[in-house]
Protein backbone atom coordinates (compact mmCIF):
# COMPACT_ATOMS: atom_id res chain seq x y z
CA UNK A 1 0.00 0.00 0.00
CA UNK A 2 1.42 3.20 -1.42
CA UNK A 3 0.66 6.48 0.36
CA UNK A 4 -1.34 8.24 -1.71
CA UNK A 5 -1.42 12.55 -2.15
CA UNK A 6 -5.41 12.52 -2.55
CA UNK A 7 -6.02 10.21 0.23
CA UNK A 8 -3.71 10.90 2.75
CA UNK A 9 -3.29 13.59 5.54
CA UNK A 10 -0.42 13.97 7.42
CA UNK A 11 -1.06 13.93 11.35
CA UNK A 12 1.01 16.03 13.92
CA UNK A 13 0.49 15.24 17.25
CA UNK A 14 1.42 17.18 20.26
CA UNK A 15 4.47 19.20 19.23
CA UNK A 16 4.33 21.03 22.30
CA UNK A 17 6.43 24.00 23.75
CA UNK A 18 6.97 22.58 27.25
CA UNK A 19 7.47 19.03 26.64
CA UNK A 20 9.80 19.28 23.01
CA UNK A 21 12.77 20.37 25.27
CA UNK A 22 12.50 16.81 27.45
CA UNK A 23 12.25 15.28 24.52
CA UNK A 24 14.98 12.87 23.28
CA UNK A 25 16.89 14.51 19.72
CA UNK A 26 14.03 17.21 19.83
CA UNK A 27 16.03 18.76 16.85
CA UNK A 28 16.07 16.15 14.43
CA UNK A 29 12.36 15.54 15.27
CA UNK A 30 11.36 19.20 14.82
CA UNK A 31 13.49 19.82 11.61
CA UNK A 32 11.79 16.24 10.22
CA UNK A 33 8.35 18.22 11.31
CA UNK A 34 9.01 21.02 9.95
CA UNK A 35 10.51 19.39 6.66
CA UNK A 36 7.40 17.22 6.49
CA UNK A 37 4.17 20.33 7.54
CA UNK A 38 6.19 22.07 4.20
CA UNK A 39 6.45 19.25 1.87
CA UNK A 40 2.61 18.22 2.65
CA UNK A 41 1.26 21.89 2.15
CA UNK A 42 3.28 22.34 -0.69
CA UNK A 43 1.86 18.77 -2.28
CA UNK A 44 -1.96 19.89 -1.55
CA UNK A 45 -2.06 17.06 1.29
CA UNK A 46 -4.23 18.52 4.27
CA UNK A 47 -2.43 18.77 7.70
CA UNK A 48 -4.01 18.02 11.47
CA UNK A 49 -2.07 19.61 14.18
CA UNK A 50 -3.21 18.11 17.70
CA UNK A 51 -2.48 19.70 21.28
CA UNK A 52 -2.30 17.45 24.33
CA UNK A 53 -3.69 20.13 27.24
CA UNK A 54 -2.35 23.01 25.97
CA UNK A 55 -2.92 24.91 29.15
CA UNK A 56 -0.35 22.55 31.22
CA UNK A 57 2.28 21.69 28.04
CA UNK A 58 1.91 25.30 26.25
CA UNK A 59 0.69 25.54 22.63
CA UNK A 60 2.44 24.08 19.29
CA UNK A 61 5.95 24.98 19.08
CA UNK A 62 5.95 28.71 17.06
CA UNK A 63 8.02 28.09 14.26
CA UNK A 64 5.04 25.32 13.53
CA UNK A 65 1.73 27.04 14.22
CA UNK A 66 2.97 29.74 12.36
CA UNK A 67 2.16 27.43 9.30
CA UNK A 68 -0.87 26.39 10.11
CA UNK A 69 -3.95 27.69 10.33
CA UNK A 70 -6.30 27.78 13.09
CA UNK A 71 -9.01 25.61 11.81
CA UNK A 72 -6.49 22.66 11.43
CA UNK A 73 -5.63 22.58 15.45
CA UNK A 74 -7.57 20.21 17.43
CA UNK A 75 -7.09 20.42 21.58
CA UNK A 76 -7.38 17.49 22.98
CA UNK A 77 -7.41 15.84 27.18
CA UNK A 78 -7.30 12.03 26.02
CA UNK A 79 -4.14 10.89 25.35
CA UNK A 80 -5.68 9.60 21.89
CA UNK A 81 -6.71 12.09 19.34
CA UNK A 82 -9.46 10.07 18.25
CA UNK A 83 -11.64 9.78 21.37
CA UNK A 84 -13.05 13.13 21.64
CA UNK A 85 -13.99 13.21 17.39
CA UNK A 86 -12.73 16.53 16.41
CA UNK A 87 -9.95 14.72 14.77
CA UNK A 88 -12.63 13.33 11.97
CA UNK A 89 -14.27 16.94 11.43
CA UNK A 90 -11.31 18.77 10.58
CA UNK A 91 -10.09 18.82 6.41
CA UNK A 92 -8.40 15.82 5.66
CA UNK A 93 -9.90 14.18 8.95
CA UNK A 94 -11.90 11.71 6.51
CA UNK A 95 -9.60 10.34 4.25
CA UNK A 96 -8.67 6.43 4.99
CA UNK A 97 -4.54 7.24 5.13
CA UNK A 98 -2.54 9.63 8.01
CA UNK A 99 1.15 9.86 7.74
CA UNK A 100 1.45 10.01 11.76
CA UNK A 101 4.68 12.59 13.40
CA UNK A 102 4.59 14.00 16.90
CA UNK A 103 5.32 13.16 20.70
CA UNK A 104 5.34 11.07 22.66
CA UNK A 105 5.69 8.19 20.68
CA UNK A 106 5.19 5.96 23.52
CA UNK A 107 1.58 8.02 25.28
CA UNK A 108 -0.49 10.29 22.85
CA UNK A 109 1.48 8.79 19.52
CA UNK A 110 0.75 5.37 20.07
CA UNK A 111 -2.47 5.73 21.76
CA UNK A 112 -3.74 7.85 18.10
CA UNK A 113 -1.91 5.95 16.18
CA UNK A 114 -4.30 2.35 17.68
CA UNK A 115 -7.30 4.25 17.72
CA UNK A 116 -6.84 5.37 13.83
CA UNK A 117 -5.66 1.90 12.83
CA UNK A 118 -9.13 0.12 14.66
CA UNK A 119 -10.94 2.55 12.89
CA UNK A 120 -9.87 0.93 9.74
CA UNK A 121 -7.78 3.82 8.61
CA UNK A 122 -4.13 3.25 7.14
CA UNK A 123 -1.50 4.52 9.46
CA UNK A 124 2.00 5.69 8.48
CA UNK A 125 4.66 6.37 11.25
CA UNK A 126 7.18 8.60 10.24
CA UNK A 127 10.25 7.49 12.38
CA UNK A 128 12.56 9.94 12.26
CA UNK A 129 9.20 12.54 12.76
CA UNK A 130 8.14 10.82 16.59
CA UNK A 131 9.73 11.25 19.74
CA UNK A 132 9.55 10.26 23.57
CA UNK A 133 11.89 11.75 26.51
CA UNK A 134 13.28 8.21 26.94
CA UNK A 135 15.19 6.24 23.34
CA UNK A 136 13.98 3.23 24.73
CA UNK A 137 9.96 4.28 24.66
CA UNK A 138 10.36 5.24 21.55
CA UNK A 139 11.45 2.02 20.18
CA UNK A 140 9.24 0.52 21.92
CA UNK A 141 6.07 2.01 20.78
CA UNK A 142 7.29 1.89 17.24
CA UNK A 143 7.69 -1.65 17.56
CA UNK A 144 4.11 -2.02 19.04
CA UNK A 145 3.09 0.00 16.31
CA UNK A 146 3.77 -1.93 13.65
CA UNK A 147 2.78 -5.06 15.03
CA UNK A 148 -0.55 -3.81 15.21
CA UNK A 149 -0.41 -2.51 11.49
CA UNK A 150 1.32 0.77 11.11
CA UNK A 151 3.80 1.41 8.32
CA UNK A 152 6.96 2.67 10.31
CA UNK A 153 8.52 5.06 7.14
CA UNK A 154 11.18 7.34 6.71
CA UNK A 155 10.22 11.47 5.63
CA UNK A 156 11.81 10.86 1.89
CA UNK A 157 9.42 7.26 1.48
CA UNK A 158 6.79 9.60 2.31
CA UNK A 159 7.70 12.52 -0.25
CA UNK A 160 8.75 9.96 -3.32
CA UNK A 161 4.89 8.04 -2.24
CA UNK A 162 3.27 11.40 -2.64
CA UNK A 163 5.29 12.28 -5.93
CA UNK A 164 4.85 8.61 -7.56
CA UNK A 165 7.01 9.37 -10.69
CA UNK A 166 10.18 11.57 -11.69
CA UNK A 167 10.27 13.43 -15.07
CA UNK A 168 7.48 16.14 -14.04
CA UNK A 169 7.74 19.63 -13.13
CA UNK A 170 6.27 18.95 -9.56
CA UNK A 171 8.84 16.44 -8.80
CA UNK A 172 11.83 18.93 -10.07
CA UNK A 173 10.54 21.56 -8.05
CA UNK A 174 10.30 19.29 -5.00
CA UNK A 175 13.43 17.78 -5.51
CA UNK A 176 15.10 21.01 -5.71
CA UNK A 177 12.99 22.43 -2.85
CA UNK A 178 13.17 19.48 -0.46
CA UNK A 179 15.25 16.71 -1.63
CA UNK A 180 18.28 17.50 -2.61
Amino acid sequence: MLIRIDRSTLLMVDLQERLQPAIHEAERLLEASLWLTRLAQRLGVPVICTEQYPKGLGPTLPVLRRLLPDECVVEKLHFSAVPEGGLWNRCGGDRAQFVVIGTEAHVCVQQTVLDLLAAGRRVFVVEEAVGSRRSADKELALARMHSHGADIVSREMVAFEWLRQAGTDIFREISREFIR
